[in-house]
């Protein structure tokens, strides 16, 4: 039977996900991530499948289901966690690493890719549950409905910075590091997380092509039915185009491209002409850097990024040291 899009449930859902991103949490008090900040997107999912299951309880239609659940990945790019880390890094010691990895993740998130840096720079293996953003069936589990959602040895940890200062602290022996040492590495950390983030969404979704190609990266590395996934690439990239000029505004942001580069630059700048922020190898300011950054470097914002500006030898620097990935994936 052919379905019928309502095309005032879709206009209600592109506003539920749009107010998701510009109004804050407030409105939202019980779903406040674990530091009782950031927004839950998965909450504008939630009003839109209100809606759709309205009049009876009779679905008027999926697009704006899988619209909303496209959206809610997207907003990865665009909702910080808003947390921090202090800590510096030492050499692991492979006999305190966690005996099981699992993480939960959308491919193409920042702080998915923030986690995964730090498991790959340390070579500690990780099995990856990729969670379908329309139904999150996949954590349906946990009351914690973000990702990265990170199982170690069966605690379940939830926020990228949260997660990998845990980590650390765990396979890292006694701090020998200066209190200046600490300090300007706890304050890149929440540079990242407080403005690096947010240039991401204004710049991948500056333009309608742009967005599209966001979202064929994201359609096409997320867990998607096909029918999800040609819906959630138009209606998603439509929906975030619109949405990211008003990350602009409220990120005071005028000139998107001109807005990363100048982020970009502060880090160069602040690395003092090391090689890394850590000095002779990566910090675990340099392993969130290159985390949030990964996803676009694909992308024709990464491309220009690199293109544009001097952090092409850092970032080169960092995938060496990073090496390959320690997944644990399926033979």
């Amino acid at each position: 039977m052919r379905r019928v899009v309502n095309g005032s449930l879709l206009s209600q859902a592109l506003k539920s996900c749009r107010r998701a991103v510009l109004q804050g949490p407030e409105p939202f008090q019980a779903h406040r991530s674990i530091h009782g900040r950031g927004l839950e997107p998965s909450l504008a999912l939630a009003r839109v499948r209100d809606l759709s299951l309205s009049n009876g309880g009779r679905s008027r239609g999926t697009l704006p289901v899988i619209a909303a659940g496209a959206l809610s990945f997207s907003l990865s790019f665009a909702v910080s966690s808003l947390s921090t880390v202090a800590a510096r890094e030492l050499p692991p010691y492979s006999e305190n690493f966690p005996k099981e990895l699992v993480l939960y993740q959308y491919a193409a998130c920042p702080f998915c890719n923030k986690v995964k840096a730090f498991l790959d720079y340390y070579d500690m293996p990780y099995k990856v549950v990729e969670v379908n953003p329309i139904s999150k069936k996949e954590i349906k589990w946990s009351e914690y409905k973000k990702v990265p959602i990170l199982v170690v040895d069966g605690e379940k940890l939830g926020d990228s910075s949260e997660i990998i200062s845990k980590l650390y602290q765990r396979i890292s022996p006694k701090e020998d590091s200066t209190g200046i040492e600490r300090t300007e590495e706890d304050q890149w950390c929440r540079w990242v997380d407080h403005h690096l983030v947010h240039m991401l969404a204004p710049n991948i979704y500056r333009s309608p092509s742009e967005s599209l190609e966001s979202f064929d990266y994201i359609t096409t590395t997320g867990n998607f039915t096909t029918f999800e996934r040609w819906t959630a690439k138009y209606a998603g990239a439509a929906a975030m185009y619109f949405i990211s000029k008003k990350l602009k505004k409220r990120h005071n942001i005028t000139d998107e491209r001109a807005a990363l580069y100048d982020a970009v630059e502060t880090w160069v700048k602040g690395l003092n002409n090391r090689s890394f922020m850590g000095g002779d190898r990566p910090n675990l300011a340099d392993l969130a850097v290159f985390g949030v950054l990964r996803p676009i470097r694909h992308l024709q914002s990464g491309h220009d990024m690199l293109a544009n500006t001097s952090i092409g030898p850092w970032y080169d620097r960092m995938e060496t040291a990073v090496g390959k990935s320690s997944e644990i994936r399926d033979s």
